[in-house]
């Protein structure tokens, strides 16, 4: 089964850590991207860089910058196939997101 893993993240994690601290974590994140359960993923640019739109009364409108105002920012997301919810959650665990603040939400992908 698919599962998708959208990861919250922190952006002021970027300012606070150090070199050392963002190497390590981006060498987590390319260790991450050589396992073999993964089928599609990627990061995203900023929050501020996202355009919000709507249909309301058959007018689109668009609005600049993320729908909500949170702590924690959609960052990027990933696909994996996964026999059973545990083997998803030994993989989101080991997504660093997970451990510097931010969280990985888990839902498995509706077949076509």
């Amino acid at each position: 089964m698919q599962y998708a893993l959208m990861i919250y993240a922190d952006p002021s994690y970027q300012e606070t850590a150090s070199d050392a601290e963002r190497e390590a974590v981006q060498a987590d994140y390319l260790a991450l991207m050589d396992d073999a359960r993964g089928v599609a993923g990627a990061r995203l640019q900023p929050a501020e860089t996202a355009t919000c739109v709507r249909v309301v009364g058959g007018r689109t409108l668009m609005t600049d910058g993320p729908f909500a105002d949170t702590k924690e920012v959609l960052g990027g997301f990933c696909v994996i196939e996964a026999d059973n919810l545990d083997e998803v959650i030994e993989f989101a665990a080991r997504i660093p997101a997970a451990r510097i603040g931010g969280v990985v939400e888990i839902r498995p992908v509706m077949p076509r």
